[in-house]
């Protein structure tokens, strides 16, 4: 993730604890070289706020259906094209019996002096994702899972986490049910003193815009790329919160074309109109995982020069060069 303007953020919160970790097994030492490459390009390619690549992650729910109680998990099941995972399925009560990401954003931290976010998914998308054989309703599923979120959100925190990102891409495909994913929400978050953010994708906003913005994070990270045409008239006609900030998606992530410099300055330019520079994060779409890494890496080395040439035209303009975000809710 970059910020557009300006080029220094200065958080409001504690040091950033760099302790390196040790793990067993030839499987862990194959990640967390992944996971090295991963914070290495990030690094030199000048992204500003790293994510760790997920390399210990099969599944973005299943990873943490894995690793609660109450759940086990199925054979393979198809997500979208050639695309499988393996679903969870819930057979009993969920319960959080030690800290799951935690050991790797550790890891992740202290191979950089850059913040790294600490990546969790969100628990409607997990219950959503996952067959229910044990909860009378999904209501109950969802808020027991929001706590153990909850859990682990706040442990990210003592570990040094500056930013904390909760993915909920399921949400907008059912918006019969965003109640549910808004209370989830609010337990998720109860406590959290990081800047939140959520990354949405999918589905239609129109009917569930007015209470998405009000859901209780700093910043919203949506598919601009692809969803741009119907993003920008819901921010028109209904609004955003002009004290959230916006992560806008430039690249993206289903295609093997690399977009050109000149390209992704207009898609930042198109959001400048509709946020004040301070308020725009610039990102992919979603996760680069079905891209290859040359794919990955060439996206976003011209996502970077795009957002650089950004910044120039800015500071001639007059925009100061460092502002300082209040984590306040």
């Amino acid at each position: 993730m970059l910020v557009v303007f300006p080029n220094q953020i200065t958080l409001l919160k504690q040091e950033t604890n760099t302790q390196k970790v040790k793990f067993p097994t030839l499987l862990y030492e194959l990640e967390l070289k992944a996971t090295e490459e991963v914070i290495k390009m990030q690094e030199e390619i000048g992204v500003d706020i790293l994510v760790h690549g997920e390399m210990e992650r099969g599944d973005m729910a299943t990873y943490f259906a894995e690793n609660l109680e109450g759940f086990t998990i199925s054979g393979l099941v198809r997500s979208y094209g050639n695309r499988y995972y393996k679903k969870p399925i819930v057979i009993g009560k969920i319960k959080r019996t030690k800290p799951i990401t935690v050991d790797m954003f550790k890891f992740a931290q202290s191979l950089t002096k850059k913040p790294v976010k600490g990546m969790l998914t969100g628990p409607y998308t997990i219950a959503d994702w996952s067959f229910n054989e044990y909860y009378d309703n999904k209501r109950d599923l969802v808020l027991d899972l929001a706590e153990v979120i909850n859990q682990e959100a706040l442990d990210l925190e003592k570990a040094g986490a500056l930013f904390v990102q909760i993915d909920e891409p399921a949400v907008p495909t059912h918006p019969e049910e965003i109640h549910i994913a808004k209370e989830a929400f609010q337990v998720s978050t109860r406590g959290l003193r990081s800047f939140i953010i959520t990354h949405i994708c999918y589905g239609d906003f129109r009917p569930i815009w007015k209470e998405i913005i009000n859901f209780p994070v700093h910043q919203f990270d949506l598919e601009f790329t692809n969803n741009a045409d119907k993003l920008y008239p819901l921010i028109e006609s209904v609004g955003f919160p002009p004290d959230k900030y916006i992560a806008v998606g430039v690249i993206d992530v289903h295609t093997h074309r690399i977009e050109s410099v000149d390209e992704i300055k207009q898609r930042i330019r198109e959001a400048l109109k509709h946020f004040r520079p301070e308020q725009v994060f610039i990102d992919p779409d979603c996760g680069l995982k079905t891209r290859t890494w040359e794919e990955a890496k060439a996206k976003m080395e011209n996502m970077v020069k795009a957002v650089n040439e950004i910044r120039e035209e800015l500071i001639k303009q007059g925009y100061p060069s460092e502002i300082t975000i209040k984590l306040e809710l």
